[in-house]
């Protein structure tokens, strides 16, 4: 496969590394231990170029098979480290906890906003939002009524400043920064958002979110490796 040209693993391996360290949140160093007690020897710097290479490539084939989403959206920011500075980390989910979107940002500004809502729009272009409920951070009506302005967000749209009904998400926040905490923070936000992509996607496949190709793509190793023609 020419994605996998001149790699020296297998296939298999180097996604078998990749949704491990996308789903346990271990360390590089701890999940090239854990390969050598299995007979395969690898650096935790060549594990660290497989995520990078390979989580957005899965993020990006698992697209597709997402499936459907409520229309009442939960928009929030969370924080995480980079280079040693916070910055700010935009999602979206549906009132069924289901990921719409997500977006890694240095601001938390109405640009921010506005370029995060319309990634959601774009992602959920098939079942459109008619309620959005957000914090009460001034940047995102004014995100909202740019959307509605521009044709790209329905004029009808309700939009909820309501932090009980985002709990949901405030507690999704908590389940996603377990899996970042061994990461001890990212060096670039090239990095960064290139892993957190792996680990929202890994998420979703363990709880279910995404819809297999086939319904023998049952089993989250078997739907990964199908994703890149290797299942049976």
């Amino acid at each position: 496969m020419s994605l996998f040209k001149r790699r020296r693993f297998p296939v298999e391996i180097i996604l078998l590394c990749v949704r491990w360290y996308c789903k346990y949140g271990v360390s590089y160093r701890d999940l090239a231990e854990m390969m050598s007690e299995r007979g395969v020897s690898v650096s935790p710097s060549t594990i660290f170029r497989w995520v990078q290479r390979y989580a957005p490539e899965i993020e990006k084939r698992m697209r597709p098979y997402q499936g459907h989403r409520s229309g009442s959206w939960r928009v929030d920011e969370t924080y995480v480290r980079v280079g040693g500075r916070w910055r700010y980390l935009f999602r979206a989910i549906d009132k069924h906890g289901r990921l719409i979107a997500s977006l890694l940002s240095g601001r938390r500004d109405t640009g921010a906003a506005y370029r995060f809502l319309r990634k959601a729009l774009r992602a959920a272009s098939d079942y459109p939002p008619s309620s959005i409920t957000t914090d009460k951070l001034a940047s995102y009506p004014k995100a909202i009524r740019r959307l509605q302005n521009e044709g790209l967000l329905p004029q009808n749209v309700e939009h909820r400043t309501s932090k009980y009904l985002n709990n949901i998400l405030e507690a999704d926040h908590g389940a996603l920064k377990r899996v970042i905490r061994p990461t001890r923070g990212f060096q670039t936000m090239k990095t960064a958002a290139a892993t957190l992509k792996g680990f929202e996607t890994m998420r979703m496949i363990r709880r279910g979110h995404c819809i297999p190709r086939t319904r023998r793509a049952t089993g989250e190793a078997r739907l990964v490796n199908q994703l890149f023609g290797l299942a049976a």
